[in-house]
């Protein structure tokens, strides 16, 4: 039920090669269903 309310995914923008994060923004991994192998899929979109 978590991982549906929190979500699984995460669009973040980056420019000049930093993340392009506003002032209050972060972003927060959190493990809810135990330690397992994970896949990481890294999309990189534009110039």
């Amino acid at each position: 039920l978590k991982n549906l309310l929190i979500g699984h995914q995460v669009l973040v923008p980056v420019t000049n090669g930093k993340l392009d994060l506003g002032p209050w923004q972060q972003v927060y991994y959190a493990e809810f269903d135990g330690q397992r192998r994970k896949r990481v899929l890294i999309k990189v979109i534009g110039e």
